[in-house]
């Protein structure tokens, strides 16, 4: 039986409303469910009154239950209810949570969030459309934001519906909701790999192939505009922003790689971190406090994974390979939360998805069905999206990693591969 827990957090992009007075919450107190973590929470969705509510509902139901904490009970909405909720009603369709949304005619997305089992509302909130075109990306981004904060509502943690996906397909920058939607080319001219995400969202960094070389560049999402970064010659790839923002640093080299770093809206020359002596050295990934970077090495004759502090020092094996077959590690991902470091690893005939702890050391693989590469953990440290060829060609996939249950992302012509999930997008 869920019983109510009071803890004071902020309301994020949204503004608390008053109800009646036997519904009032103290102003900046959020009351959220405490239940068995071992447990779903069930939620029941109502049909939202108001203009293209079929499809708010839809959303929400879909984004809750792709954020793997909760069971979306499947029922016909009906009619959004009207006066007292009835709680018992609900209670006997097995639902904990029940959230009840509404269209206004300013343009705004009411929420309303109960806790069935205490008989009383649980949150309340509205949140503006600053894209007024139905289904329009903004539009769309504002209910995966609310999606976000009712998961956070009930769960005490914030959804990932509000994310985006970078990937290459035909060598070009793609970009794709969360959920599957929006899927689009970036607009980016050339040859473009290995995408990553400024912590703002507002930029990206990726490698370009010109005649010259490759080259990093830096791009604005917002104004559409791009700089490319001072190289060092030869190759520049795989480039990994900091957790601030101030420090951008990829692989760059012509006899071997090694890692540089530059201030990514500067103009100083890179600065060398790793001294791989001729053997390449690319795929760097910085711990959630910035203090270290996990990077891609062969300096024993395989690549393998290791970590450094962020100045280049103590330099330490992350992964160690025992099979007697040629190893090969690659492409490692550090989690949000600091704990685990995704990364591609042979095993047997096919690449696999695996996750090492990195406080203990113990590897886990993530994934078994066909060919699995290329992780990239999503905001809440639960989620990675990945390449695979379960079905049938290179597209791309998420996985829940505490449940095992996997979607596919992207669908259609093209491989998609190289893929980095996006921070939550806080603005419009």
């Amino acid at each position: 039986m869920p019983l109510l827990c009071l803890c004071a957090v902020p309301l994020l992009c949204l503004c608390p409303v008053p109800l009646s007075s036997q519904d009032t919450i103290p102003t900046g107190v959020r009351v959220g469910l405490t239940y068995d973590p071992t447990s779903r929470p069930s939620v029941f969705v109502t049909a939202v009154a108001g203009a293209n509510g079929d499809s708010v509902r839809a959303m929400i139901a879909r984004d809750l239950d792709f954020g793997d904490r909760l069971t979306v009970i499947s029922a016909e909405a009906g009619p959004p209810p009207t006066g007292r909720i009835n709680y018992e009603l609900y209670a006997k369709l097995g639902a904990s949570a029940l959230v009840q949304a509404s269209v206004t005619p300013q343009g705004s997305l009411h929420l309303v969030v109960h806790d069935v089992a205490a008989r009383r509302v649980l949150n309340v909130a509205d949140l503006a459309f600053h894209d007024a075109a139905a289904l329009a990306p903004g539009w769309r981004m504002a209910v995966h934001r609310a999606s976000d904060e009712i998961e956070r509502w009930i769960t005490s943690v914030r959804g990932i519906a509000a994310t985006r996906v970078l990937f290459v397909r035909d060598q070009r920058l793609w970009i794709v909701d969360s959920d599957g939607a929006n899927l689009a080319p970036l607009g980016v001219a050339g040859t473009a790999l290995s995408p990553a995400w400024h912590p703002t969202g507002r930029y990206i960094a990726y490698a370009a192939m010109a005649d010259d070389g490759t080259h990093i560049v830096v791009r604005d999402l917002v104004t559409g505009q791009a700089r490319r970064i001072p190289d060092q010659g030869g190759t520049n790839i795989t480039p990994a922003f900091s957790p601030d923002g101030s420090t951008l640093v990829f692989s760059a080299g012509d006899d071997g790689t090694d890692l540089h770093a530059v201030t990514p809206f500067g103009n100083e020359a890179p600065r060398r971190v790793t001294v791989g002596r001729g053997s390449p050295t690319s795929s760097p990934t910085f711990s959630p406090d910035g203090r270290k970077i996990a990077y891609v090495s062969g300096r024993l004759g395989h690549p393998e994974v290791y970590i450094t502090d962020a100045d280049g020092t103590n330099a330490e094996l992350l992964t160690a390979s025992t099979s007697d077959e040629q190893p090969y590690r690659a492409s490692p991902d550090w989690s949000p939360d600091g704990r685990n470091v995704a990364f591609t690893s042979q095993e047997g005939p096919n690449l696999q998805v695996m996750m090492i702890n990195v406080r203990d050391r113990r590897i886990r693989q993530l994934t078994g069905d066909a060919r699995n590469e290329d992780p990239s953990w999503a905001p809440d440290a639960r989620h990675v999206v990945f390449t695979s060829t379960r079905s049938g060609a290179k597209q791309l996939w998420v996985l829940d990693t505490e449940s095992g249950r996997a979607r596919q992302l992207t669908r259609g012509a093209g491989l998609a591969r190289m893929a980095a999930w996006s921070p939550r997008m806080e603005q419009p």
